[in-house]
């Protein structure tokens, strides 16, 4: 049902795309990012996972997390850009068939801890941040070509073998100092201060996350595997 509650999101949000009310679209694929994350957690409390709801999941996740947004990237302002402007939106697309792909095959051979690839619901969550903040491109036509290189450079980083920390695995029953909730308040204060900053800015970040961490990972490396200097 929720998988379902997630597709149904995805369709009503190309639905108000296509009247031109892109704040209630990124608002709904929001809502369906929410319901995909509560959808495995029910399944791995109740012990119901299977093949089948893995497979529906991830055709679900391609609706919703892949052609409704680049469908509302389409008719939000791409449209303008003639054969490039649905070509792009279509590799973003299809990186994102490719990357729900590797998952499935994948998913008994990975750390739990970890996502290979962006996820998708991220990928999508940082398009819809973009309408989100701008939902008329005409008042600042730069963020176009914003678009165009957020969701090419999404694509190349659903496909690519940058790790990204994966929110399932948070044990939120396990008992945590109380000097740790001012992050979350001040979370929940931006957000209701500033939405549009709040949803662009932690998109951003987590999307950087992934390249930041394995260029951490090399600097400690290449410092690591660095010979003694011999003193004579």
């Amino acid at each position: 049902m929720l998988t379902t509650g997630n597709m149904l999101l995805g369709f009503y949000a190309v639905v108000r795309g296509l009247r031109g009310e892109f704040e209630a679209a990124a608002l709904l694929v929001f809502a369906a990012g929410v319901l995909d994350g509560l959808d495995g957690a029910i399944a791995r409390m109740t012990g119901s996972e299977s093949d089948f709801g893995r497979e529906y999941d991830s055709l679900a996740d391609l609706f919703t997390f892949g052609a409704t947004p680049a469908l509302l990237a389409y008719t939000w302002g791409l449209n303008e850009f003639g054969r490039a402007g649905w070509l792009v939106p279509l590799f973003f697309m299809v990186c994102m068939a490719i990357r729900l792909a590797r998952y499935n095959v994948r998913v008994q051979s990975t750390d739990a801890r970890y996502f290979t690839g962006l996820p998708s619901p991220a990928a999508a969550g940082t398009i819809c941040s973009i309408l989100f903040f701008q939902p008329e491109p005409q008042l600042r036509p730069w963020i176009e070509g914003l678009m165009v290189l957020a969701l090419v450079g999404l694509a190349l980083l659903m496909v690519s073998t940058f790790r990204y920390r994966s929110v399932k695995q948070l044990k939120l029953r396990e008992r945590h100092s109380y000097r740790f909730l001012w992050l979350p308040a001040a979370a929940l204060l931006i957000a209701a201060y500033h939405p549009q900053a709040f949803f662009l800015t932690a998109a951003v970040v987590y999307t950087l996350s992934g390249p930041t961490l394995w260029l951490i990972a090399r600097l400690r490396r290449g410092r690591t595997s660095k010979p003694p200097v011999s003193q004579s």
